[in-house]
């Protein structure tokens, strides 16, 4: 494809319901990080809670086979709609992680999980894709220990974007034990957003913050099977 038609079709319009999360920083990181994979068509890859289903799209518009998932059915409407007003074909289910799907192996999983820290985890609502538990880590430790299951084996590869509010190294020793080579794909900084503002005493409290923090520092992990 061109640069002017590569550049308007990765930067596409999307529908976002209320209640779903709209891409922001950490997808727009996650988004760069899957255009640097070696990916088009005969690529399978799994979307793990998809959201407004933007890192779907993307990865649907390089050619690959797509399916996307998340736990939410405002979501799973919402990607659907987004895939259908893009004509692009892409599954999406409803499932809590891999929990609804065939097992098979996939080239390439992407997952933009909830990470944030949060005193308190509601079992539904908006604020659960962005929530994770007093560590941030209620999602990311289960994904770490099917990761090595839903990836293929000769080469499957993880593109996980966090916080690091919630251990960035931890995340690379889950992985790493669980058989892959993790590292630090990319990162970058952005200002504290309305959630991390509204909560900044009680991360302060659980020493999850410096007193003087005044960003937050995102991450993408790339982890490959051998």
């Amino acid at each position: 494809m061109g640069s002017e038609t590569d550049s308007t079709r990765s930067r596409p319009f999307l529908l976002t319901l209320p209640g779903v999360y709209a891409p922001q920083s950490d997808t727009r990181l996650l988004l760069a990080a899957l255009e640097q994979e070696r990916v088009g068509p005969g690529t399978t890859v799994l979307d793990i809670g998809t959201g407004s289903g933007a890192l779907a799209l993307r990865a649907a518009q390089l050619g690959c086979e797509v399916t996307a998932v998340d736990i939410a059915p405002r979501a799973v409407l919402t990607a659907r709609l987004n895939a259908m007003l893009h004509r692009r074909r892409i599954t999406v289910r409803r499932s809590d992680l891999t929990s609804a799907l065939d097992t098979h192996p996939y080239d390439l999983v992407l997952c933009n999980p909830p990470y944030v820290p949060a005193p308190h985890t509601p079992p539904r609502g908006a604020s659960r894709a962005w929530n994770a538990g007093h560590d941030g880590r209620a999602v990311i430790d289960r994904l770490c220990a099917t990761a090595p299951s839903i990836l293929r084996h000769d080469g499957g590869v993880l593109l996980l974007v966090h916080s690091a509010l919630c251990d960035p190294g931890t995340t690379l020793d889950r992985l790493a034990h669980a058989g892959l080579h993790a590292t630090i794909h990319s990162r970058t900084r952005i200002p504290f957003g309305p959630v991390l503002l509204s909560r900044l005493p009680w991360l302060r409290e659980h020493q999850l913050l410096h007193t003087d923090d005044t960003n937050e520092e995102l991450v993408v992990i790339r982890a490959q099977h051998p």
